[in-house]
Parts: structure tokens; C-alpha cells; sequence
């Protein structure tokens, strides 16, 4: 019954706040995800990029009027033989989602499991 009563208030809590004062409050907790999640974007049913070793997806804001931005980006290493590892050609690369057109899912990396 405490652990409802404490989720239910975490909850509440986490609504009043606004987008981006959840993002930094999840900041300072480490992401499920660790430093190696996934990111898949999707067109038509297919995988058309995949980025792992991403630790977080950022939302993007205004340098001056602080408002939230359409979309969403990160660091990650474009995995172009969708292998989910790091090959000798595969680097960093900075990358932007849009949060209108962009189909994407963001999860754990699965080869990292036992």
C-alpha cells in the first residue's frame, strides 16, 4: 500500500512539471537503458537507421526563449550494418529525431543481455 501511495504521488508530481523539468530532474538519475540503448528509425514497416551506445535522447530547447523544440537528439554511433556493435568504420555521430515525422523506438540493447 506505501509503495501505491508513493507511486501515486511521484506521479502527480512529475505531471505538474513541464517536459523539459522532467527531462533534467531524469538527468540526474541514470537512464534504464544505461549507456547502451538503441535507437531505430522506422519508415514504411522498415529499419532505415539504427544509433547504439546512446546513454540519453535530449529535448531540445530554445537558447534564448527556453521553449521546448519539436525534436528530440542525442549522440550515438550510426550502426550501419544493424548488427547492434561497433564496427571499424562505425563512428559517433550526432543526430536529431523529429517528434512530429519521425518513427522511432528507443530501447535497451538486447546483445547486451545474458
Amino acid at each position: 500500500m506505501k509503495i501505491l501511495v508513493m507511486t501515486a504521488f511521484l506521479t502527480l508530481g512529475l505531471v505538474g512539471c513541464t517536459q523539459e523539468t522532467q527531462n533534467k530532474f531524469f538527468r540526474g538519475v541514470q537512464n534504464w537503458t544505461g549507456t547502451n540503448g538503441v535507437l531505430d528509425v522506422i519508415d514504411e514497416g522498415k529499419v532505415m537507421y539504427r544509433f547504439i551506445h546512446i546513454d540519453k535522447l535530449s529535448t531540445a530547447t530554445g537558447t534564448t526563449d527556453k521553449e521546448i523544440r519539436p525534436y528530440r537528439f542525442g549522440y550515438g554511433v550510426m550502426d550501419t550494418d544493424f548488427d547492434y556493435s561497433q564496427g571499424p568504420n562505425e563512428k559517433k555521430t550526432y543526430f536529431e529525431i523529429s517528434d512530429f515525422s519521425t518513427s522511432y523506438v528507443f530501447y535497451e540493447n538486447p546483445s547486451d543481455k545474458n
